[in-house]
Formats: structure tokens, C-alpha cells, sequence
């Protein structure tokens, strides 16, 4: 697979081809990681870097933490994910798995999210390791951030375990190479209603778990217009209000069988400062004061609830050294905000200033015929040279302003 050749918007071949080893290792979530993980681990041995791999309980998925350079003063992390959403249902015009080049576009499942940025930054070790770093550069990557941020919290706490705090994360998600400083929290919870089943001629003598389910999905929508309407607001987010939703119900046998049980789930994606917890709370109150009408017909009625997932919101200060960095690097816009979530909220509650900058759209992730702009891999290659060039310098802006 070789593009027509264009060096102003094209990426080198060598970025290319990383790329597309990583994407043609198929690492759904659901599945192991470990085949990419090992790729890149003996791939870094070859050339001289030491990994550190924290693996989870089953063995089955771990994460990979390298650093470039002096091992004895934090430095600059480079984080990606390594896990894929599945493509089950979807309609693709390709295989997902095979990267495919057509109209100035790399085709793939996990093109944009997050490959591409992973594979360029590991195209540019040698680049790295050529630069006598004066300022190291850490490479982080992690498992299972598509079901809630999982792997790289096993990242972070082996890292403060062993001393390890970088001064400043990028976090490469799909940001068109714009430099995000914040991003909403996310919450996600499953609600599970226990009725009582009839057959349906005996409707007053059952309790009816969709239609009780349904209440609660109806309040939640409720208290989600009523943030739209009247709830606090941030300035410059592309959703400025914290937001609730609904994404999956399933419940019931037949049409002529009251259904006993019904579960569904649901998320909060709320602006920094917000408490989720709050919400939650909100919902279950309104949730239990239903309770004594379902149990006044049968007594064994019940409303339990699961926490799925949850990632913390990301707020990092425009005065930040890390902010600074980054927009010395990028061409693009800066101090942007975004309604998604990523892994940056984490480390920036760990207490490591985090931006989020990457190639491709996030408006691409997650379809099918996912695809990124080569001519985003060629901006992110010019990013990632210039940080080199910075890490090289005896005085970097990470160090020139401190921490931040």
C-alpha cells in the first residue's frame, strides 16, 4: 500500500508502515493486546529501549511504559491506547483490519482512534534516540480505554509505586492536531428493575419492570433538560452543559407476558467541577420513591444499580508549562474544550499537567470506513520532530516555566 507521492501532505513511508502493523493486529477490546504489545516491546528492544509492561489480572492485556533519554528527571509522556472498538454490525466497504489508502485517506479501524498517532510517534525513535534528549520523552501506552479507561490506571499507580512522575502528558487522541486542555468527566451506570411477571389478561396483579424502567429513563432525560436549560455552563466547550442520555434497554420475553425484568444503561458526561455523584444520587431517590407501589403488589420488587465505568474530567491551566509546549508545537487551534472523554482526566488527577493533541477527527471514530487524512499523519510527524528538537535543547519550555 503506497500513496501517490506528495511531501507536503503526505507521511513518510516508514510512519506508514508502523501504522499499519499496528492496525492489522486486531486489539478489540474485548480481545487480548498483547500481540501488539510485544510487537512493540521487541521492536524497542531492537533499537536499545528498555519497556516496563504492567500486565492486568488475567494476564491476557497489558501496558507498555518506555523512556528515551535521561532516566533521571521527568520528561514529556506520549500516551495512546491501544485497544479498538469492535465492528460488529457495521458496514464496511473494506476489510477493517487491512489498512487501505484511497483520496488522501488511510481506511482503517483504528486510523483515527488512535493508531495512527501511536504508530507515528514510534516511527520517530530513532529520531529520538539520535537527539541526545536533554529532556526525556516517555512512551505510554494502555489497554481497555474504550470500556472505561481501564489499563491506564494500572499505568499510573505502578508509575507513583515506582517513583515515576512525568512533567507533562500529551494524550493523542483525535483532535485534528488542536490542543485541548479540557474535557468533560464520564459516568456510566446500569439500573436493573426486578418486577413481578403475569400473564398479561392479569396485568394489575404483576409489576411491569419496562414500564417502571421506563419512569426512570424519562426522569433522567428531564433533569438532562433541565441542565439544558438552566444548568451551569463553561465558555468554549462544544457541548458548554454537563449532559445525560440513555444508550442501551433491553427488557421482556413477549408481548402477552408482563415483563419481570428490564435493565438499561445510562451516562453522564459532566463539565469539570460537576458532581456525578450528585446526579446519581438524584436519579436513585427518584428511582426508590417508586419502590413502595411496586412492593405494595409484590414484595420482592427491587432497583439495584452497577457502576460501569467512570473518567474523570481533565482542566489543565493555559498557564501550564505543558500547554505552553504544545502550542509552540502545534499549527493548529489551542485551548480548546471538548464533550468527550479521555484518558488525559486521569493523569491529570494524578497530578501530571495533560493535554490532549492528535491526528484525525473524532468525528471519524468509532464508524464504519473509519478513516484519518494522511495529511493529519504528515502534521503530527511535523509535531512530533519539533518536540524532539525542543527535548534536544538545553533549556526546553517544559523546564524554562516549571511544572505548571
Amino acid at each position: 500500500m503506497q500513496p501517490a507521492v506528495n511531501p507536503v501532505v503526505n507521511p513518510s513511508t516508514a510512519t506508514l508502515d508502523i501504522i499499519e502493523k499496528l492496525i492489522a493486529i486486531p486489539t478489540v477490546s474485548r480481545d487480548s493486546n498483547l500481540g501488539l504489545i510485544e510487537w512493540v516491546r521487541d521492536e524497542l528492544a531492537r533499537q536499545g529501549v528498555k519497556s516496563r509492561l504492567t500486565y492486568n489480572d488475567a494476564n491476557s492485556k497489558a501496558n507498555l511504559f518506555a523512556t528515551i533519554g535521561p532516566e533521571d528527571r521527568p520528561g514529556v509522556a506520549l500516551s495512546g491506547h491501544t485497544d479498538v472498538v469492535p465492528v460488529d454490525g457495521q458496514d464496511w466497504t473494506s476489510d477493517p483490519f487491512v489498512p487501505t489508502v484511497r483520496d488522501g485517506r488511510l481506511y482503517a479501524r483504528g486510523a483515527a482512534d488512535m493508531k495512527s498517532f501511536i504508530g507515528t510517534v514510534l516511527a520517530q525513535v530513532p529520531q529520538f534516540l539520535a537527539a541526545d534528549l536533554k529532556t526525556p520523552v516517555h512512551l505510554a501506552l494502555s489497554y481497555d480505554e474504550e470500556i472505561g479507561c481501564v489499563g491506564v490506571r494500572r499505568l499510573i499507580d505502578d508509575l507513583a509505586a515506582a517513583g515515576i512522575r512525568p512533567a507533562g502528558c500529551i494524550v493523542g487522541e483525535p483532535t485534528s492536531m488542536n490542543v485541548v486542555t479540557a474535557h468533560k468527566a464520564q459516568t456510566q451506570y446500569r439500573c436493573r428493575v426486578h418486577g413481578h411477571e403475569a400473564h398479561s389478561s392479569l396485568t394489575p396483579h404483576a409489576v411491569n419492570a419496562i414500564e417502571y424502567a421506563a419512569r426512570i429513563v424519562c426522569r433522567i432525560r428531564d433533569i438532562a433538560d433541565r441542565l439544558r436549560a438552566s444548568g451551569d455552563r463553561i465558555d468554549g466547550f462544544d457541548v458548554p452543559f454537563t449532559t445525560l442520555q440513555t444508550g442501551v434497554i433491553r427488557g421482556g420475553t413477549a408481548t402477552n407476558i408482563v415483563p419481570r425484568d428490564c435493565q438499561f444503561n445510562f451516562e453522564f458526561r459532566c463539565l469539570p467541577g460537576a458532581d456525578p455523584q450528585h446526579l446519581f444520587d438524584e436519579v436513585r431517590a427518584y428511582a426508590e420513591s417508586l419502590l413502595p407501589e411496586m412492593r405494595a403488589v409484590a414484595p420482592q420488587a427491587d432497583i439495584t444499580w452497577e457502576l460501569l465505568a467512570s473518567a474523570p474530567a481533565c482542566d489543565t491551566s493555559e498557564r501550564a508549562a505543558i500547554y505552553s509546549l504544545a502550542q509552540a508545537l502545534s499549527r493548529g487551534e489551542t485551548g480548546r474544550k471538548v464533550a468527550y472523554a479521555t484518558e488525559a482526566g486521569l493523569f491529570h488527577q494524578a497530578g501530571i499537567p495533560t493535554i490532549v493533541c492528535g491526528p484525525g477527527s473524532i468525528e471519524q471514530a468509532h464508524k464504519p470506513n473509519e478513516y484519518i487524512e494522511l495529511a493529519q499523519i504528515a502534521a503530527c510527524e511535523r509535531f512530533v520532530g519539533k518536540l524532539i528538537a525542543e527535548l534536544g535543547a538545553d533549556a526546553p519550555a517544559l523546564q524554562r516555566q516549571g511544572s505548571g
